[in-house]
């Protein structure tokens, strides 16, 4: 593989770990290179794979994405084809522009030249694409554990290298090597964050209030809120993150029906709620519905890097 046919992917390679030489069960020599929490191993490029130094290879999707999945069970759920296209047509709609654009103030914000990001759960890669168009020299890594999702964001923007992968599990990157990781309306995992961190990395995370979409929810039958969320995110976090910075993003959209039947298929509802059935129909033809979403930045507690 020339770095030219990848060069998203060739760009971070030297930043990615071995999931193999990682796992649980790995070798004494494997152990011997490798940190308690993530492989200490640099994947070089090859022929449409990516090689560590012990030969472990992994392929190269012809969509461009590198699978670094291990085959170990996950209790992550990817997000289906017809979710991931529901959710791009909202976005395209720009409806959520204003969260998107609170996203990236906080993740490039003092961030220097050659900076490296990654999203978890990036989905469609809209807010990776949105960071780096505000970070002309930055890199970033776009994880999903859903194969959909990771075609989408191998082709989400150039400087975007989309890997397959389960953040649950543990995340493919070296230690202490990225500058920030966002998470939006994702899952979290707080210790391979903190382990992949730099010490001055911010951990970038958006969450839902209980008023976001509220107008919705009881019509809809949507998911609810817990409106103790923001408290429960920063007990998750504490011990190893410290909060720097939440801002609330709230305010109103006027969504068209086919808006609505987005916003419910492009989310959890979506394994519930349906977008075909008589509820959706009784929505009017313009719907005010709110946008309210938390977006906190917290930093590595110092102890958390020792």
């Amino acid at each position: 593989m020339a770095s030219a046919d990848f060069p998203a992917l060739a760009a971070v390679a030297d930043l990615l770990a071995c999931p193999q030489c990682a796992r649980p069960g790995r070798s004494a020599a494997e152990a011997d290179s490798a940190t308690t929490t993530g492989a200490a191993l640099a994947l070089e490029p090859g022929e449409r794979a990516l090689r560590c130094v012990r030969g472990h290879s992994f392929d190269i999707a012809k969509q461009g994405y590198v699978g670094l999945l291990t085959g170990a069970s996950t209790k992550m759920t990817g997000d289906t084809p017809a979710m991931l296209d529901a959710r791009a047509a909202f976005q395209r709609r720009q409806h959520f522009t204003p969260i998107a654009a609170a996203v990236t103030r906080a993740v490039t914000a003092d961030t220097g030249p050659g900076a490296t990001l990654l999203e978890i759960g990036a989905g469609t890669g809209y807010y990776t694409a949105d960071a780096l168009d505000a970070a002309p020299t930055a890199t970033a890594i776009a994880v999903d554990v859903a194969k959909p999702a990771a075609r989408r964001c191998a082709r989400a923007h150039e400087r975007a290298a989309a890997v397959l992968a389960d953040a649950w599990l543990g995340l493919p990157v070296r230690d202490g090597t990225l500058t920030a990781v966002l998470s939006v309306f994702a899952p979290r995992n707080p210790d391979e964050v903190a382990r992949a961190l730099a010490p001055e990395g911010r951990f970038v995370v958006a969450t839902p209030t209980d008023r976001h979409l509220g107008e919705l929810i009881g019509p809809l039958g949507m998911v609810t809120v817990d409106p103790d969320k923001d408290r429960r995110l920063d007990a998750a976090l504490s011990g190893r993150f410290d909060v720097a910075d939440r801002v609330l993003i709230e305010y109103p959209m006027e969504l068209d029906r086919a808006d609505v039947a987005n916003v419910v298929g492009m989310g959890p509802s979506a394994f519930h709620a349906g977008t075909d059935d008589s509820r959706l129909a009784a929505v009017a033809d313009t719907t005010k519905v709110t946008a309210s979403v938390l977006v906190s930045t917290y930093r590595v507690t110092p102890r958390a890097h020792s």
